[in-house]
């Protein structure tokens, strides 16, 4: 699988690529805790997107 971040803050945005899910959670966590909005957009194989656990949930690590 293929895991993207995009950290949003006003008027940027930072999109970043990972293929370990352990490095993205990590990365994300970091933005977030800089006041970025952060998705991770997870990827399958065959690049499809894979769609959330429940459509209108956005899911974020916390320590």
């Amino acid at each position: 699988m293929a895991y993207q971040i995009v950290a949003e803050r006003g008027n940027e945005t930072v999109r970043m690529d990972r293929s370990s899910s352990l490095m993205a959670v990590a990365k994300a966590r970091v933005w977030a805790s800089e006041g970025w909005e952060v998705t991770i957009i997870v990827r399958d194989q065959e690049q499809e997107m894979v769609p959330p656990l429940q459509a209108n949930r956005r899911l974020l690590a916390y320590a």
